[in-house]
């Protein structure tokens, strides 16, 4: 009783005046061939209400992303990152001296650390494919109705839609859920966040009356963040997790946030035993899509999602809402990328000695 006392009372000025609030964004639908989803809706309503957080006195900025090095918990859907420092050089006939590093040949940069998914990440078949037969690529349809031909015709092709370079910085307000300090521990792999999770959160951390508004960033802390180590000793991180309910998907890209983030390495549940064909997917999956969460996200509707996000220093200001910055590469015709998001708000906690 005495922690959501302690929510409600330092909620109290943590959400945007309500005329910021009603500022409104560009609604859905969007032209046809578009190829940015819901981040259709930055610009100047998103600019205002981050504005209002960064003016907060106190305001402070918190780093969401993990360092990224060599000895970090890698993607097992990924190929391996080693990045190699080369020698200090020079210039003949001048002064200076230079450093630089190289990547390793099948490095997945994009696809590791705290990382970014474009829309053209995941598409989809209308019937799944049993494995056996030849991989029926040329079938996959992505967000928007495109066609893999539009998308990706050949094997080495770049993403010639809905790649990494179609993404616009994203200036917006964001929303911490804190499913952490909600269900009292930190999260199971295989446990879920659940739409009904999702509004217990908002009213228990005194957000009921803003709710989610278009254009919000969402970030959502389990506390799985915590097995995250470095060096990763224990190859433990990426083996299994929780994650956001398919009706949670369904939720959040309901209210058209831009991205949802989570201190997960899959967004998506994943039970022990799941990557190993082990265990099935999440109650409530639809049949056929065992990462229905990026399947609904990214190929349906239009949003963003930041993996291995860090969050633990955000909620223990509790600072539920701030403004997020969120500048991905521009890499033309990736289908992901290395991120550095970062959130200003004020902290609702005196702060730490």
């Amino acid at each position: 009783m005495r922690w959501l006392l302690l929510l409600v009372v330092s909620s109290a000025f943590a959400a945007e005046p309500e005329k910021l609030q009603r500022l409104k964004v560009p609604p859905p639908p969007w032209p046809a061939g578009d190829e940015r989803g819901m981040a259709n809706q930055i610009g100047p309503a998103t600019f205002q209400r981050c504005a209002w957080h960064m003016q907060q006195p106190g305001a402070k900025s918190y780093e969401l992303s993990q360092v990224r090095s060599n000895t970090m918990p890698l993607s097992p859907f990924a190929g391996p990152y080693q990045v190699k420092p080369k020698a200090t050089a020079g210039i003949p006939g001048t002064a200076h001296a230079f450093n630089s590093e190289q990547l390793n040949e099948n490095a997945e940069p994009g696809q590791q650390g705290t990382q970014f998914d474009a829309l053209g990440h995941f598409g989809a078949f209308k019937q799944p494919w049993d494995g056996k037969s030849e991989f029926p690529a040329k079938d996959a349809v992505y967000y928007g109705g495109f066609t893999q031909q539009e998308v990706k015709p050949t094997p080495d092709s770049p993403l010639l839609k809905l790649g990494m370079d179609k993404v616009p910085p994203i200036v917006t307000s964001a929303v911490l859920l804190d499913a952490k300090a909600f269900k009292k521990r930190a999260m199971e792999a295989g446990e879920l966040v659940s739409a009904k999770d999702i509004e217990g959160m908002l009213k228990a951390q005194g957000l009921s009356q803003r709710g989610i508004l278009p254009g919000d960033v969402v970030y959502v802390r389990t506390g799985w963040g915590e097995h995250w180590r470095d060096p990763d000793s224990e190859k433990f991180y990426y083996t299994k997790a929780p994650g956001l309910s398919f009706d949670a998907a369904q939720y959040l890209a309901g209210k058209r946030v831009v991205v949802i983030s989570l201190d997960t390495p899959f967004v998506d549940t994943v039970a022990e035993g799941m990557l190993m064909g082990k265990a099935g997917p999440a109650p409530g999956t639809p049949a056929g899509l065992p990462f229905a969460v990026h399947h609904h996200m990214l190929a349906q509707a239009g949003i963003h999602l930041i993996e291995n996000a860090r969050l633990d220093e955000l909620a223990a200001d509790r600072v539920w809402t701030s403004c997020t910055m969120i500048l991905p590469l521009r890499d033309k015709g990736a289908a992901g990328s290395a991120v550095r998001p970062v959130a200003i708000g004020a902290p609702a906690v005196p702060p730490r000695k």
